[in-house]
């Protein structure tokens, strides 16, 4: 039985990157369908984060997020961009490459044009770039985004987030029955994993006794 997964994350979120390049190492071979799910830390207006330019920011970085990179090999860097963008653009081109079929590639180009490639994400001519790069039609993309086509679908995740799903911060791994909260390393995500396919296993024995059937 297949496991299925939501994730929520946002693209200008050094965690989110760390738990990623994490959670997919974990799933590989896996009978899993993961669903990537938009959410924005710091939604229009809220103040832009600028960490290059606050002391704080720099410390978090490099006492919490620099030790896991070099201990889980991802590769990633801090961002140049200053300040941070905002992310309801990149979230709308999500929501066009997802309905065209091309979703985890355009999810994937746009987390490493910002924390490996200094790309600015909030900038419709770049993510126009970064949505011909993961196969999709460069025009109807950019149009997409200069006509704000996805703004409600994008309204309507952050508000299934906020108030269906209870995420208050990311990335949040819901997995099965499971939540994981923060970047977590490849074992964790494997422990669960390993855990919820027991929990379906048993199901599935469970169902094949009530239905009389040699499973």
């Amino acid at each position: 039985m297949t496991i299925k997964i939501k994730v929520y994350s946002d693209y200008v979120c050094p965690f989110c990157f760390l738990g990623k390049d994490q959670f997919e190492k974990a799933i590989e071979g896996k009978d899993v369908e993961v669903e990537w799910m938009p959410f924005e830390l710091r939604p229009r207006p809220s103040e832009q984060l600028d960490p290059l330019n606050d002391p704080s920011k720099l410390a978090m970085w490099d006492g919490a997020i620099k030790p896991r990179i070099e201990a889980w090999g991802v590769n990633m860097k801090l961002p140049e961009i200053s300040p941070h963008p905002y992310t309801d653009l990149a979230h709308e081109g999500y929501h066009f490459a997802k309905e065209h079929g091309k979703a985890k590639t355009y999810n994937d180009r746009v987390y490493e044009a910002f924390f490996q490639e200094d790309q600015n994400i909030g900038d419709i001519d770049v993510l126009t770039k970064l949505a011909k790069e993961a196969g999709l039609d460069e025009k109807a993309f950019k149009d997409a985004l200069a006509e704000r086509k996805y703004q409600d679908v994008q309204r309507r995740a952050l508000q299934h987030a906020y108030e269906e799903a209870g995420i208050t911060a990311v990335p949040t791994f819901i997995i099965g029955n499971e939540r994981i909260a923060g970047a977590a390393a490849q074992e964790v995500f494997e422990q669960v994993l390993e855990e919820e396919s027991q929990k379906n296993r048993f199901a599935e024995a469970m169902q094949c006794d009530v239905d009389g059937k040699s499973c």
